[in-house]
């Protein structure tokens, strides 16, 4: 039997060939709880968030660690969290594109900081090889993009293709955080000193949780024990309604924390007694948040997982 190609077929072959073979690099900044290290171990590159303490610049998991940070905290340090720069981010762009042909960049959600539109606007000088994400990510659901993106390179898509599927999937998470105290909400400006004195006095323990784009109430707990309670019943909740069902083959569940390792190795126990068979994350939450809601705050949450 002969076989024949005309120029059209052979053009479209060869252009999916050319597709096939981009080269994609994964980008998210440190609000995701990916560290260097891991970073280097996955092969994503992760953007420090800068921070203002006391009038000096540090950059997170680069020249401020956890543990300093809330040493600073602590010491009543005046905190002030930045985006990074415009240079900063397109110095790592352009290094990259000398390697890369395409890139996908997973800021935090545009929601919580400016550092998303930024990135939009740098973008648009890029003639399309840099793809910015606004899919209103944080802290773990945040770092399950970065991975979920990786996953999506490996299957062929190019950057524009990653971008339109995490922004489709945005909705496809939960996060609930519960706060040990109200004074750094009072301190940023959040709530009023007087509804802060009455939940300090009331001894209340809010419950937050992040739907797309706002930080909002959920709840207020009058002890640990109903707070965590509330946020595993939400996360349940959200599995049946939202996700299909209870599903350790399709969801992904995680655990993060501000600075209290044990209370969070605590929460993590009593969610995998109520989610026997779930595999689950556990990282500390971006030093960007932990400076709106202080220290000893515990978060639950979950991503469907993509095909």
């Amino acid at each position: 039997m002969e076989f024949t190609l005309d120029f059209e077929e052979y053009s479209l072959i060869t252009e999916c060939e050319t597709d096939m073979a981009k080269k994609i690099a994964v980008v998210t900044d440190s609000n995701s709880g990916i560290t260097q290290k891991q970073a280097g171990e996955l092969g994503i590159y992760v953007l420090p968030m800068p921070f203002m303490i006391d009038n000096e610049t540090f950059f997170e998991d680069i020249t401020l660690t956890q543990e300093a940070f809330y040493e600073k905290l602590a010491a009543g340090a005046d905190v002030i969290t930045s985006q990074p720069s415009p240079d900063s981010v397109m110095k790592l762009w352009d290094e990259l594109l000398e390697e890369y042909d395409e890139i996908v960049h997973i800021p935090m959600s545009s929601g919580l900081s400016g550092s998303c539109q930024s990135a939009l606007m740098l973008a648009a000088d890029y003639d399309g090889r840099v793809q910015v994400v606004n899919n209103q990510r944080i802290s773990v659901t945040q770092r399950q993009s970065a991975l979920d993106a990786l996953r999506l390179v490996e299957q062929g898509m190019d950057a524009a293709q990653i971008k339109q599927f995490l922004e489709d999937d945005k909705f496809n998470s939960s996060i609930y955080i519960m706060l040990d105290t109200l004074y750094y909400l009072k301190k940023g400006g959040r709530i009023t000193p007087a509804a802060a004195a009455l939940g300090t006095i009331l001894r209340l323990k809010p419950v937050l949780t992040i739907q797309g784009d706002k930080l909002d109430a959920f709840a207020k707990a009058r002890t640990v024990s109903q707070g965590k309670t509330m946020m595993i019943n939400a996360i349940r909740n959200d599995m049946e309604k939202r996700f299909g069902g209870v599903n350790k083959d399709a969801i992904w569940l995680q655990i993060a924390y501000t600075y209290d390792l044990e209370a969070a190795r605590q929460l993590r126990d009593e969610v995998a007694a109520q989610f026997p068979g779930f595999d689950i994350h556990m990282d500390p939450l971006s030093l960007s948040i932990a400076c709106h809601i202080g220290p000893g705050s515990l978060a639950v949450a979950c991503c469907k997982k993509i095909s």
